[in-house]
């Protein structure tokens, strides 16, 4: 029974991952190794990967400080209440359960042209809406609980004896953090920075409703894959979409060998 589930499983694994990535190869060179390297390097496409890594740059290093802070104020902190923990974590989740779709809905109807605060960064010269901004906040808020999520147990688990005593010897909190704090929970920030680095660069839906997919402007590689798909150009979204796919197995393949470290550290220990 048991080599039958396992059998089971990797059939699955196959059939909706390998066989579909293996497609996508076999697409990006149908044509031929200089119409894949054409596709990539098409002024469209190089803009396309370089908006993507702007905004997964942004979006990580906001993730980071941000992410870090709040799991400090969940887990360590005194304003956030009993009571309103659990709309905290409510609100943390929500990315879960809303569709990327909506994401990017709700920052057009907070930042759009026609809403209070989109006329009023408009009027100071900043565009939210179609425009880098907006992209950012979509992903952002899609996000933003790999982060939070991955902390918050580390935190729970080491306790606070630690770092009370070394604020009993004198030491300031960032000396506190530092020392004590993130040594156990540095494995954690590197996990939600990857999940992030990873979920930043496959976003879609939000990216697309925010972004306007405006070539040239506000396309990211993602969403040139779909109009590529579009216009039937599938050389072209093969390559790009293959791109992806080896970045994001890469990362992932990278996740599990610091997992691997990580434990064998704990066992050296």
């Amino acid at each position: 029974m048991k080599k039958l589930l396992i059998g089971i499983a990797f059939l699955i694994i196959f059939l909706l991952i390998m066989l579909p990535f293996a497609g996508i190869a076999v697409g990006a060179f149908e044509q031929g190794p200089g119409a894949f390297w054409k596709a990539l390097v098409r002024p469209e496409a190089l803009h396309a990967m370089y908006l993507s890594l702007i905004i997964i740059v942004t979006v990580t290093a906001l993730n980071a400080v941000v992410g870090v802070y709040l799991s400090l104020e969940m887990v360590r902190g005194s304003w956030i209440g009993r009571w309103v923990k659990p709309v905290v974590n409510a609100l943390i989740d929500l990315p879960f359960a809303v569709s990327p779709v909506i994401a990017g809905l709700m920052v057009i109807l907070l930042f759009g042209p026609d809403s209070l605060m989109g006329a009023f960064f408009e009027g100071h010269g900043t565009k939210i809406v179609y425009a880098l901004p907006g992209m950012v906040i979509a992903t952002l808020f899609i996000t933003f609980p790999l982060m939070v999520r991955e902390v918050v147990p580390l935190l729970q688990e080491i306790g606070e004896q630690s770092e009370e005593a070394s604020k009993t010897l004198g030491a300031g909190p960032w000396r506190t953090f530092f020392q004590i704090t993130w040594p156990s929970i540095r494995w954690g920030v590197v996990y939600g920075l990857v999940l992030t680095v990873a979920r930043s660069l496959g976003e879609f839906g939000s990216i697309l409703v925010v972004s306007g997919n405006i070539m040239g402007k506000t396309q990211t590689a993602t969403t040139l894959v779909y109009e590529d798909a579009e216009n039937f150009d599938l050389v072209s979204a093969n390559s790009v979409a293959l791109v992806l796919g080896a970045v994001s197995i890469a990362i992932l393949l990278y996740l599990e060998w610091m997992k691997k470290r990580k434990e064998a550290q704990m066992h050296a220990h």
